[in-house]
């Protein structure tokens, strides 16, 4: 019991100094003075995560359609103006992509790059509504453990990048993933209106390659600031890496068992043929979720095989 209490009090001692070394411009910011408000928020989420389920297992799935459209379009909105105002306030500042010291300074372009932090923070405590919709419309099959740790890491680990680093390396991967949001909000957006739009939307899966590109992107630029020695905390550097790969790990799986993984099918049986009029192995290919009728069926009867006549043609 001692062995805790002392381990308690040094990370509370820890916690103390860490403060001494923040960004005191964001000190009096919503949500910034304290990680309580941060953690209450995802402490929620894990909860509604548990009993959303159980509420919503007897009830019939809300549409939600109107409301998903205008959420989606308003997050396209959202993560565009993130994307503006980080690319702006770089631009104004002659940040450089490849190494970029914070500067706490009070100088107006590094407080506009702090303030789109902020709001790229926001964001992704406003993205567990992604979970809330899938629950309320029983999608439970979406809220994968990669929809999980994606939302709840994000929106908590970005407090501590908020607090500490406002600003240098830390808006390019903001950057990028703003301009990816943007894409992937208006896929949904558009496909909340339905099969008449969804028809269109062939483009899914390249969403998720491009996720992974920028996971491997990330990786190079942060390997590459290691390189060069540049002025930014290395342990944050480090840290990224290692949290990276595990979403390229998560998302590749993803990938492959979503786009690239068939099921095994069965052999056919021995002197039977594998494709009888379309139907292979038991397996009826579609067209337009329609089943393909079969044209001839054999039938057997004492002994003999007799032909059914063909069936109608659509």
């Amino acid at each position: 019991m001692e062995i805790v209490t002392h381990l308690i009090n040094d990370t509370i001692e820890i916690y103390k100094w860490s403060l001494t070394i923040a960004d005191k411009r964001v000190e009096k910011w919503p949500l910034m003075s304290s990680p309580l408000p941060t953690l209450a928020i995802s402490s929620m989420y894990l909860i509604f995560l548990w009993l959303g389920p159980k509420y919503m297992q007897h009830r019939e799935p809300f549409q939600l359609r109107k409301t998903l459209i205008v959420y989606n379009f308003s997050m396209v909105i959202l993560n565009f103006f993130i994307f503006k105002e980080l690319f702006l306030a770089a631009r104004a500042a002659n940040y450089s992509y490849l190494c970029q010291p914070v500067n706490y300074a009070d100088d107006v372009n590094e407080v506009r790059m702090a303030a789109a932090l902020w709001w790229y923070y926001v964001s992704k405590g406003v993205e567990y509504l992604d979970t809330v919709f899938f629950i309320l419309r029983k999608k439970f099959n979406q809220v994968s453990f990669l929809h999980v740790y994606h939302h709840c890491t994000m929106f908590t680990l970005w407090w501590i990048g908020i607090k500490w680093v406002a600003g240098g390396q830390s808006f390019f991967g903001a950057h990028m993933n703003a301009a990816i949001h943007v894409v992937m909000y208006l896929y949904y957006g558009l496909a909340a209106f339905g099969p008449s739009i969804q028809k269109y939307l062939w483009w899914k899966k390249y969403l998720t390659i491009i996720q992974m590109i920028q996971f491997y992107v990330t990786i190079g630029h942060t390997a590459l600031s290691l390189y060069i020695d540049c002025p930014f905390p290395h342990w944050m550097h480090w840290a990224l890496i290692v949290y990276a790969i595990t979403f390229i790990i998560l998302f590749g799986n993803f990938y492959y068992q979503t786009y690239r993984h068939q099921p095994r099918r069965e052999a056919p049986p021995k002197g039977g043929k594998g494709v009888t009029n379309g139907i292979t192995n038991g397996v009826s290919p579609t067209v337009n979720g329609l089943s393909r009728p079969e044209e001839k069926q054999a039938v057997v009867e004492n002994g003999r095989r007799k032909r059914r006549g063909r069936a109608k043609r659509e």
